[in-house]
């Protein structure tokens, strides 16, 4: 089923008084960016990707809030990731982007981390949004639903009135009739089973093929990453084949897929050969372990771990670079350390039609993406920021954005770096 989300990536900023206080957080953004010596300031993602310190935030293949998504994407490039993942949808892009740019204004020394659209072959539970008609919601129903929401995509507040209106002011963006607010939900699926009364149900989709070939073609997207269910492959051919022409103004393609056990390698396989006459850049597969739980605890890491685990010891999987993800947090890298998954490797692949071979201290793992957890531990503060100030521009108030890089930062203490005695 396709779907239409109308996003606004325009977001005017408020006028804002610079003050010595706004300045002096100002600045301690600079200094903490500046004395954990960030990867971002002196490499470029894809030598972070060689070495195996590759770090990609998941903004949601389906979240499309340009607001959250503008200032998470500015606070992340300020952490240091090398990649920044979001639903192939042009407001969407444009918003990630403003927020690149806005953090790279804020120190001047960044490196732009690349751009990545998420697509999918055939249904998937990244590309889905949840449904009700809040009519049909009994009038003493307790509202599981919102409070199990991670995204705070529902909303059921009643507004008196004598014709009983069921609408609610958003954080600033005005009146919206309550149930799912579409551009919040990513699909994670939380609420579909604490409904007491059964009245949620999922609507899938599938990004349209023409138009992502048109987004490839943008100069300020730089990767693009498919999602296969795992199950058949033929799906994914159709969708490479339209994909085919603008498959070479990328630098990375990334596959997605979960774990089907022993046929994992086998789809894995495939999918190489069928993408491989037209295979010119980086390649990488995303080892989706536990989809969209990372914020769930501790345990979520396991399934993503053990999965990278098994796909490491196959000496003849396919070419490419291996990037967990689905339930990843910050107690992902000590897993990952633990099960003895960053040694000593060599990893063969083609980039821009050369051969290239990597010897790294870490490449049994490219890397890691961070989706739920980091969105969650930075949307606290934006959420905190906009009760008091509503739709706002994050670096328009620097207190925020240096308690904001604190949290961010702390996904990245896994990471390579030179000791720096700072307490986060």
């Amino acid at each position: 089923m396709a779907l239409s989300f109308a996003c606004n990536a325009s977001i005017l900023p408020q006028q804002v008084k610079v003050n010595s206080r706004s300045t002096k957080y100002l600045q301690n953004v600079r200094n903490l960016v500046e004395t954990i010596g960030i990867p971002s300031i002196s490499s470029s993602p894809d030598e972070s990707l060689r070495k195996g310190n590759w770090v990609k935030l998941i903004c949601g293949a389906s979240f499309e809030d340009v607001v959250d998504i503008r200032n998470l994407s500015l606070v992340y490039t300020l952490a240091g990731v090398d990649c920044i993942d979001c639903a192939a949808d042009a407001s969407v892009v444009s918003a990630v982007n403003e927020g690149i740019e806005a953090a790279r204004e804020m120190l001047g020394s960044l490196r732009r981390p690349w751009v990545m659209i998420s697509v999918n072959d055939d249904e998937d539970l990244h590309f889905r949004k949840a449904e009700f008609d809040p009519d049909d919601c009994p009038l003493d129903c307790s509202r599981p639903c919102e409070m199990v929401c991670p995204a705070n995509a529902i909303s059921l507040e009643r507004k008196a009135s004598s014709e009983e209106e069921f609408t609610h002011f958003i954080g600033g963006r005005g009146k919206l009739q309550v149930g799912v607010i579409t551009e919040r939900c990513y699909g994670c699926g939380r609420c579909f089973g604490v409904c007491p009364f059964d009245k949620i149900r999922a609507v899938t989709y599938v990004r349209d093929a023409a138009a992502t070939s048109q987004l490839l073609r943008r100069n300020d997207v730089d990767a693009v990453e498919i999602h296969t269910n795992g199950r058949q492959t033929d799906s994914f051919k159709d969708l490479w084949n339209n994909l085919e022409d603008s498959i070479r103004h990328v630098e990375l393609v990334a596959v997605s897929l979960p774990d089907v056990g022993d046929l994992t390698v086998s789809v894995m396989k495939t999918i190489h050969s069928i993408m491989d006459p037209h295979l010119h850049c980086y390649n990488l597969w995303q080892l989706d372990g536990r989809p969209m739980s990372g914020d769930i605890g501790r345990g979520a890491t396991r399934e993503a771990i053990a999965f990278a685990v098994r796909l490491a010891a196959v000496r003849d999987r396919p070419h490419g670079f291996l990037q967990i993800a689905g339930g990843t947090n910050s107690h992902t890298v000590s897993g990952l350390k633990k099960a003895g998954l960053f040694q000593t490797t060599s990893i063969s692949g083609n980039w821009r039609g050369e051969m290239f071979t990597v010897n790294s201290q870490q490449a049994l793992i490219g890397g890691v993406a961070y989706g739920g957890y980091a969105r969650k531990i930075v949307g606290r503060v934006l959420a905190e920021m906009q009760s008091h100030h509503g739709l706002a521009h994050i670096e328009d108030y620097p207190n925020y954005v240096f308690k904001a890089l604190k949290e961010a930062l702390l996904l990245q203490k896994g990471r390579e770096k030179a000791s720096t005695g700072i307490t986060l």
